[in-house]
């Protein structure tokens, strides 16, 4: 999953993200409403966590535009306001959840995987493949029953592989979906944590790469 952070608190929006990534999603964060709307009409996000005063463009706004145009991300918005009428507004501009500050993490994380799953159709609680068993809710994954532990992002490479049900799963998909905007779209990270999640894994092989292509698990 693939997350927008729009908060001018900047402590906040980083902890926040800092906290997302450990729950192995790709978190890009921005602090004004303009910069927000530049990235939003660049990348595929499924769920923005939109603070409603945000300096240059108001979030209110943010949130109307979004609403009115082809992109289908999730909006949660934040506010410091706790009166109903002002969630009902909020909501009402076209914001999929509201959440009021200050919040408990644990609930905002669980907000967010909630939009997540109303983003794109819900995954299994198990993805399988061949005999690779991926659990969701507990973060795990099975060859031939035998655990495999994996970093976050061998963890998120190996969700997008799966979920692709034997279709190639190019490059620049898997940075999209598994690394954030500051990644290098030249870099070989996906080479290097292909490799470890291929050594990970073990004999025989199960990811295909296909030249010129991606990867696959046929």
């Amino acid at each position: 999953m693939r997350v927008l952070i729009a908060e001018d608190e900047r402590r906040l929006a980083d902890s926040i993200a800092e906290g997302l990534r450990a729950e192995a999603l790709a978190v890009d964060v921005t602090y004004d409403g303009e910069a927000a709307l530049e990235r939003l009409f660049v990348h595929d996000y499924d769920v923005l966590i939109l603070d409603r005063d945000l300096p240059l463009v108001h979030g209110d706004e943010v949130c109307r535009k979004l609403a009115g145009g082809d992109c289908a991300v999730r909006i949660l918005m934040l506010t410091a306001a706790c009166d109903v009428r002002e969630r009902v507004a909020g909501l009402t501009l076209g914001a999929d959840d509201y959440l009021t500050k200050p919040f408990a993490f644990e609930e905002l994380v669980a907000r967010v995987h909630a939009l997540g799953r109303r983003a794109r159709p819900a995954d299994p609680p198990l993805l399988e493949r061949a005999d690779i068993s991926l659990d969701w809710a507990h973060r795990q994954v099975f060859r031939a029953g035998r655990y495999v532990p994996l970093s976050r992002k061998e963890f998120g490479v190996l969700a997008e592989l799966l979920r692709a049900a034997g279709a190639v799963v190019s490059t620049e998909a898997l940075l999209e979906k598994v690394w954030d905007e500051h990644i290098d779209p030249f870099t070989n990270v996906v080479r290097t944590t292909m490799v470890k999640l291929r050594r990970k894994l073990g004999d025989p092989p199960v990811i295909e790469t296909v030249p010129g292509t991606g990867y696959r698990i046929p």
